[in-house]
């Protein structure tokens, strides 16, 4: 019997596990990519317990995390779980190297792209993965929307986006969540950016809560670290990568 309540993310009637499973480090981020049967296993183990809110994204990876999780999800009654994915944003050879694109025709294409590699004929909640400030979020939103119509996607989400950009996504089409790190040592959305999803009636999801790992293990969690942890990798690089030390939600 599972333990875990369901609560409604947002105000458009999406309903999720009030406890979601971060796929990410499954494939990228934490260090390699960790044995494939072995995350399917813990995939099935979540949703066995009542975990049924699954997020990714195009980008872990890359894509490979989608692949994992479509590979998890056979078998799987497709409407018990909610899958989230995210779009534009690509990592180049080095850190600190990402392109950020919102133009339509990109939109589109990974959308197919993700439905593709999930296996999946709908994603339940479609996230803009980072904002392109050089395409105005209207014309990224209403992509989107007609992604909504269509029926392969079935909300809209936002992840690091600031509060003055959800307000003008959010005219174009209802936003059901925005994703963001928030946690004791991450404080500073609470400014602007979760009054305003409050106010809109947008759902908030957070990631890093524990601090990626830093609450739950304290400093040592750095000792066994692969290289190509991207939590080293910041520690590292953080001062001297404007790129990071400079960067605010857009």
């Amino acid at each position: 019997m599972s333990n875990v309540k369901k609560i409604k993310l947002g105000s458009q009637g999406l309903e999720v596990s009030a406890i979601g499973l971060g796929c990410m480090g499954m494939s990228a981020g934490y260090g390699p990519a960790k044995p494939e049967a072995e995350m399917i296993g813990v995939i099935h183990h979540a949703i066995n317990s009542g975990v049924t809110h699954l997020d990714t994204s195009d980008v872990y990876g890359p894509h490979t995390n989608e692949i994992l999780v479509g590979k998890a999800l056979k078998g799987v009654k497709r409407d018990e779980v909610q899958l989230a994915t995210k779009f534009g944003l690509k990592f180049g050879e080095s850190f600190g190297q990402v392109e950020i694109n919102g133009e339509p025709e990109y939109v589109r294409a990974c959308c197919e792209a993700s439905l593709k590699r999930l296996d999946v004929d709908y994603i339940d909640l479609y996230y803009v993965h980072r904002i392109d400030t050089k395409v105005p979020i209207e014309i990224t939103m209403r992509e989107l929307k007609k992604l909504v119509e269509e029926g392969k996607i079935k909300y809209i989400g936002l992840s690091e986006a600031g509060a003055a950009t959800i307000r003008r996504a959010h005219a174009v089409h209802p936003v059901t969540a925005v994703q963001l790190e928030w946690s004791l040592w991450t404080r500073d959305a609470e400014e602007e950016v979760i009054p305003t999803c409050r106010e809109l009636g947008i759902g908030i999801v957070p990631f890093g809560p524990l601090g990626s790992g830093f609450f739950a293990s304290g400093p040592k969690v750095m000792d066994n670290l692969a290289d190509n942890d991207y939590r080293k990798i910041l520690v590292h690089s953080y001062k001297n990568t404007p790129l990071l030390s400079s960067w605010k939600p857009k």
